[in-house]
């Protein structure tokens, strides 16, 4: 998707701070972190959000959360506490309309969410 910025980001038309790339999945730091630790993980392949996956992407999402587990404990907040959220459509708060997981920790995260 040309308009995509993730998609920009993942072809390195935009920079961003990329802790981790493979294959499947790039990842990078949030430019507006609601925790220490914010990092955005997003499959390189366009997909708009959960609503348009298909069977055939099932090894990607589950890639999507190892990848989620080793970034975690590389950044040293594995052993405390990790929240994962996607976000879907408007209602939920999704802004950028390409599927990505946010991986937030390194402070007790507040309830009740929602």
């Amino acid at each position: 998707m040309t308009d995509c910025i993730f998609c920009k980001i993942i072809t390195g038309d935009i920079p961003s701070t990329n802790v981790f790339r493979d294959e499947l999945v790039t990842a990078f730091r949030d430019l507006h972190p609601a925790a220490p630790t914010h990092i955005l993980i997003v499959p390189n392949k366009h997909i708009d959000s959960i609503n348009a996956l298909e069977n055939r992407d099932e090894p990607l999402i589950g890639h999507l959360f190892t990848t989620a587990r080793q970034l975690a404990a590389r950044e040293g907040i594995a052993e405390g506490g990790f929240r994962l959220i996607i976000n879907t459509n408007a209602d939920a708060g999704q802004t950028v309309f390409h599927l990505h997981l946010h991986l937030l920790g390194g402070a007790p995260m507040k309830h009740p969410m929602g």
